[in-house]
């Protein structure tokens, strides 16, 4: 299996792990913004010391940075906290499984702006598993609703829908931007590289979140210090996550990597199914099949 199949598989678990552990936090006294800041705050210290200790060890200078980086690390790191925040924010209108898969259509998104921005493009192949792994999320985004009489656009035209597709345009915009950083980054390996990046938009993300707290949730900040004992682990999952997806982008077309990380869904079910104890329809189980399908035609074609 290549590494990035392997990486973006691994990033998939943590980050549903994350995702899990940010539902109990924004359930305790955090709001949405302290819940997603609690990301960042307890990872970014840990990153920095992380890829300063690699370096030594492999005898690797940082990674010389280009002008362009500073453009891609930043409109990223801005993207994905707004991302974040939004799927924290579904958590207020649909359960655990059906928050998490309504930000799935960041793929088909990416593979949109990652043609745009960076020219990269995907087979007819890929491009026909990615339509079928978004029709897949329709049917599991729509199959906790009830008809009622309700057209299928009053169903859609909702809060939860809008921050569904805004996190996962922001999720599109922030993958394709970071592997733009990751390519424009020159020395050291790629485990590096994609560390260093990840450091980097890690301090960003905490600092500029941060201050935006301290000036307008002042309260926030110790609500999160005094989370620590879910903060922490909150941290190191995000950290771990994280770390799998920017390796895999600095070694794939960001659209595949999507493509694939949607094996996320599998994980959002078996946590929601036995942990969380929550119920699914025929039509979320179908729309699951249909991503399964997806993801091992593209693992086939791309293995």
């Amino acid at each position: 299996m290549p590494v990035w199949i392997a990486a973006t598989i691994f990033a998939a678990f943590m980050q549903n792990l994350r995702f899990l552990l940010q539902h109990h936090l924004r359930k305790s006294a955090l709001s949405t913004a302290g819940a997603t800041w609690a990301r960042f705050l307890y990872s970014a210290p840990i990153v920095a010391c992380g890829v300063i200790l690699y370096a030594r060890i492999r005898g690797f200078d940082l990674p010389q940075i280009q002008p362009q980086f500073w453009a891609y690390i930043v409109l990223g790191s801005l993207a994905q906290v707004l991302a974040t925040a939004c799927v924290v924010a579904l958590f207020e209108f649909r359960n655990f499984a059906i928050g998490v898969t309504l930000k799935k259509t960041e793929t088909i998104l990416t593979a949109c702006l990652g043609l745009v921005v960076l020219g990269e493009g995907v087979s007819l192949w890929v491009f026909a598993a990615i339509v079928v792994g978004v029709i897949g999320v329709i049917l599991i985004s729509d199959g906790g609703q009830k008809g009622d009489g309700q057209t299928l656009l009053a169903r859609f035209a909702t809060k939860a829908a809008f921050f569904g597709l805004a996190s996962g345009g922001l999720f599109g915009v922030s993958a394709v931007t970071y592997r733009g950083a990751i390519l424009s980054l020159e020395g050291g390996d790629a485990l590096l590289r994609s560390g260093f990046a990840l450091a980097v938009a890690c301090a960003i993300q905490a600092s500029s979140l941060g201050l935006w707290i301290a000036w307008r949730e002042r309260t926030q900040i110790g609500s999160v210090l005094h989370q620590w004992r879910i903060g922490l682990p909150t941290g190191a999952t995000s950290l771990l996550g994280s770390l799998g997806w920017f390796l895999a982008f600095g070694l794939q077309n960001a659209a595949l990597v999507k493509a694939v990380g949607q094996v996320e869904l599998v994980f959002t079910y078996l946590f929601s199914i036995f942990w969380l104890k929550e119920r699914s329809t025929k039509k979320e189980v179908m729309g699951l099949v249909l991503i399964l399908a997806a993801l091992l035609a593209i693992i086939l074609q791309e293995a």
